[in-house]
């Protein structure tokens, strides 16, 4: 029973995390901004305001598929957000130019989530093989292994909480300061960032989770053969 009711947490608590930013978004994106600036206006306006002017904004492909890429110092929005003038589109790609000054600041945490990149991307696809491998035949070692690999992938995780919470925080410096949103909207925008920021703490929580109940495992298979 316990059991069931741990399963069920994990699972439940990322969906209700998506369905809450799904609807927030879907809400907002119906309010049009008192500005009439798209996402990509926006965008482009807090980009040059902090004299990033050799960051692109591109419109990419996907429902909420909006992200800052590093490599190509590129922030790419979703088309709703890209031509969008609501409060969503404006609040979404504030964030992504977030990252874009974190980036530029060489802010501590981005630097290290994206030195974590590959290993993460390592221990996520790797460490369950070992897992079952290690459970199934009952060798410990692999299932240590398992866990460490994990660790890692969880690790990162938790990195990115502060990398988005900070990129949000900037996000509203940025529109606010630049008047890009009216007094009376703040509310709404924070609203539609705090939504998307429950998707990484869900995320991040059921991560740790998991990695503890594997940790607890891995210690009464040790016990059970001493």
């Amino acid at each position: 029973m316990l059991y069931l009711l741990y399963f069920a947490f994990i699972i439940l608590i990322p969906l209700w995390a998506q369905m809450r930013v799904k609807n927030t978004f879907s809400k907002y994106s119906r309010v049009t901004s008192s500005k009439y600036l798209s996402g990509a206006a926006v965008a482009r306006e807090i980009l040059n305001a902090n004299g990033l002017y050799h960051v692109g904004v591109e419109e990419g492909r996907g429902f909420l598929s909006d992200h800052y890429d590093p490599r190509t110092k590129t922030v790419r929005l979703s088309p709703e957000n890209f031509h969008g003038q609501s409060i969503a589109a404006a609040a979404v790609a504030a964030h992504e130019c977030g990252h874009a000054i974190q980036d530029s600041e060489g802010y501590a945490f981005l630097r290290f989530r994206s030195a974590l990149v590959p290993v993460a991307n390592f221990g996520s696809n790797v460490s369950w093989i070992l897992i079952m491998i290690g459970l199934l035949a009952h060798f410990t070692g692999l299932l240590l292994l398992g866990i460490i690999f994990m660790a890692a992938a969880v690790l990162f995780q938790i990195i990115t909480l502060p990398v988005e919470f900070n990129a949000s925080s900037r996000a509203m410096d940025q529109v606010v300061s630049l008047g890009l949103v009216a007094n009376r909207e703040e509310r709404e925008a924070r609203k539609v960032l705090n939504a998307a920021a429950l998707t990484y703490v869900a995320a991040a929580a059921v991560a740790v989770l998991e990695l503890l109940r594997l940790v607890l495992i891995f210690t009464g298979m040790n016990r059970s053969d001493d």
